[in-house]
C-alpha cells in the first residue's frame, strides 16, 4: 500500500475508534433512558412519546441542506491541501446557514404543531408535546454542524464528547420529569433540553479549535466561490437526505394509520434496540467520508483498494453481530421491557434484517460517492429507496400490520443497494471481495448453531442465556475466522500495525488478533 492509502486507513481506524466508543456509550446511556420511559410510561403513552417526536423530526430534515456531509469532505479534503483558511471559513458558513434554517424551521414547528399533528400523525391531543419538540430543532442543527466539522478536522473525539452531553442530558431530564408526573411531556421536555446543552457545549468546544488554528491559516477565501461550492455539492445530499429521512417517518405515518398505539410501542421498543447496530455503522459511515475525500480521486487504484478493505472489514464486523441479535432478540426484549413487549422480538429480528446487505456495500456505498464527489449517484440510491417504501408500505401494512412496514423497507434497502453496488463496479471498477464475503455469511451462520443449541437445552436464566450465549457465539467467530482465511497473516499483521497505535484500542485488539495468528501459524505448520 502506498504512503497515503495507509496514512489515511490508519487515522480512519483512529477515528473509527473514537466515534464507536463515543457512539457505544452514549447508545448504552440513551438505551437506559428508553427502556426507563418505555417501563415507566407503559406502551400505550410510549407509543404517544414516539408518534410526538415524528413531527420535529420530519421537520428537521429541512435544516440540513447538504451542509452536514459537505463540512466533512471539504474539511477533510483541504486540510490534505494544507488551506487552512478554507477550512475556517466552510465550517462558519454552515453554522451561519444552518442555524437559519433551524430557526425558520423550529418557528414552523412551533406555530403549526395543531394542523402537523393532526395530519402527520392522525393525535392533534399530542399539538402541545410537538410543540415543545419543535425548539429543539434549531439546537439539533447546530449540533450536527458542530459535530460534522469534528469530524471533518480529525477530532472525533469531541464529537464522542458531544454525542455523550446529549445522551446524559436527556436520560437525566426526560427520567426525572417523568417520575415527578409530567408523563409524555416530560418526556419530551428532556429531549429538547439535551439538545440546547449538547449544541451549547458543542460551539464552545468548536469555537476553541478554530481559535487555535488563528495564525495558522494560508491561502484565500472567497466567500461567493466557498458558497457555490459548499452548496453545489450538499444539493443533491439535501435531497438525499430529505428523501432517506422521510422514510422512517412515513413508515411511522403508515402505523399511525393502520396500528393501534401498543403496536407501535412495541415497534419503538424493537427499534431502540436496532439502534445498538448504529454503534457500529454511524462510525464506519462517518468516517469513511472524510477517508474517501481524503484520497487523490487519480490514484484509482488506491480507492479501489481502500473500498475492498473498507468494506471487507465492515461486513466482518457488522455480519455477525447481526446473527447475534437474531438469535437473542426474544432474550434480550424480555430482560429490558418485560413481558408486555410481546411482539417487539419478532420486530427486532426483522429489523436486524438490513444489515445482511453490508457485504454488498450498504454501510460503505454512500461515503464512497460522496467522498469522490458522486453525490447525484447517492441521491439516486436514496431516490429509489424513497420509491419503494412509498409503493410497498401501505399494502404491507395493511395486510400484515407492524411486520409488513418494516419488509417494505428492507426490499426498499435492498434495492438501492443493489443499485449502488452496480454503479460502483460499473464505473468505478471497483471490486466487493466476493469470495471472502461468501466465507464471512458461512462462518457467521454456522457460528449460531453452538448458541443454538444453549438456548434451546438449557434453562438457565435469560442474562445468563445472553452473556454465555454472545459470548459462545464470539468466541466460536473468532476462532473460525483465522480457519477459514477470512482473515490472512498479511491481513491479521497490518491490522495490528494500526491498532497498536491508537490507544485503548490496541490492547483489546492485540489479544484476539494474537489469538488468531497463533491460529494460523498453526494452521500452517500442520501443512
Amino acid at each position: 500500500m502506498t504512503d497515503e492509502l495507509t496514512k489515511v486507513i490508519q487515522d480512519s481506524a483512529r477515528g473509527g475508534f473514537f466515534l464507536f466508543s463515543g457512539t457505544a456509550l452514549a447508545t448504552v446511556i440513551m438505551a437506559i433512558a428508553s427502556i426507563l420511559i418505555g417501563r415507566l410510561l407503559e406502551s400505550d403513552l410510549y407509543g404517544q412519546y414516539t408518534l410526538a417526536l415524528v413531527v420535529p423530526q420530519i421537520l428537521f430534515l429541512f435544516t440540513d441542506l447538504g451542509i452536514s456531509n459537505g463540512i466533512i469532505r471539504f474539511t477533510a479534503s483541504l486540510r490534505t491541501q494544507g488551506e487552512a483558511a478554507r477550512i475556517t471559513a466552510m465550517i462558519r458558513y454552515g453554522l451561519v446557514l444552518r442555524a437559519l434554517a433551524g430557526i425558520a424551521i423550529s418557528v414552523i414547528g412551533y406555530i403549526f404543531a395543531d394542523p402537523l399533528a393532526s395530519f402527520l400523525i392522525q393525535r392533534p391531543d399530542l399539538a402541545f408535546p410537538v410543540q415543545i419538540a419543535s425548539i429543539s430543532i434549531l439546537f439539533q442543527a447546530i449540533l450536527t454542524t458542530a459535530t460534522s466539522a469534528f469530524v471533518g478536522l480529525d477530532r472525533s473525539e469531541y464529537n464522542a464528547l458531544s454525542t455523550n452531553i446529549q445522551a446524559i442530558s436527556k436520560t437525566t431530564v426526560s427520567i426525572a420529569l417523568v417520575l415527578l408526573g409530567f408523563s409524555v411531556t416530560g418526556a419530551i421536555i428532556g429531549h429538547t433540553v439535551s439538545f440546547v446543552v449538547a449544541a451549547v457545549a458543542s460551539m464552545i468546544m468548536l469555537l476553541a479549535l478554530l481559535r487555535q488554528r488563528k495564525g495558522k491559516e494560508d491561502g484565500q477565501v472567497n466567500l461567493r466561490d466557498d458558497l457555490r461550492t459548499l452548496i453545489h455539492y450538499g444539493a443533491p445530499l439535501y435531497g438525499s437526505l430529505l428523501l432517506i429521512g422521510f422514510i422512517p417517518l412515513y413508515k411511522y405515518f403508515i402505523l399511525a394509520q393502520f396500528c393501534s398505539d401498543p403496536d407501535i410501542g412495541n415497534y419503538k421498543a424493537a427499534a431502540n434496540f436496532v439502534t445498538l447496530m448504529t454503534v457500529l455503522s454511524i462510525p464506519i459511515t462517518t468516517i469513511l467520508l472524510p477517508a474517501f475525500s481524503r484520497l487523490d480521486s487519480s490514484a484509482k487504484q488506491g480507492i479501489r483498494t481502500f473500498f475492498k478493505l473498507a468494506n471487507k472489514y465492515t461486513a466482518i464486523i457488522v455480519v455477525p453481530i447481526t446473527f447475534l441479535m437474531i438469535l437473542l432478540s426474544n432474550e434480550i426484549i424480555q430482560v429490558v421491557y418485560g413481558h408486555t413487549y410481546q411482539s417487539a422480538p419478532l420486530f427486532l429480528s426483522i429489523f436486524c434484517l438490513q444489515y445482511f446487505l453490508a457485504g454488498l456495500g450498504y454501510l460503505t456505498l454512500a461515503s464512497f460517492f460522496n467522498g469522490l464527489g458522486k453525490t447525484r449517484i447517492t441521491l439516486a440510491m436514496s431516490a429509489i429507496a424513497c420509491l419503494a417504501v412509498i409503493l410497498l408500505a401501505p399494502v404491507f401494512t395493511q395486510k400484515y400490520g407492524v411486520p409488513g412496514v418494516i419488509l417494505s423497507f428492507l426490499l426498499a434497502s435492498a434495492a438501492s443497494t443493489g443499485y449502488g453496488s452496480y454503479v460502483a463496479r460499473k464505473k468505478f471498477q471497483v471490486e466487493f471481495g466476493t469470495s471472502s464475503m461468501i466465507k464471512v455469511y458461512l462462518v457467521s451462520a454456522a457460528c449460531s448453531i453452538p448458541t443454538l443449541l444453549l438456548l434451546q437445552f438449557t434453562t438457565l436464566p435469560l442474562v445468563l442465556d445472553i452473556a454465555i450465549g454472545g459470548c459462545l457465539y464470539l468466541f466460536c467467530y473468532i476462532t473460525m475466522m483465522p480457519l477459514t482465511k477470512i482473515m490472512t497473516t498479511t491481513e491479521l499483521q497490518n491490522t495490528m500495525q494500526i491498532t497498536n497505535r491508537i490507544p485503548g484500542l490496541g490492547f483489546l485488539a492485540g489479544l484476539m488478533l494474537r489469538y488468531q495468528r497463533k491460529i494460523l501459524n498453526a494452521r500452517a505448520d500442520t501443512k
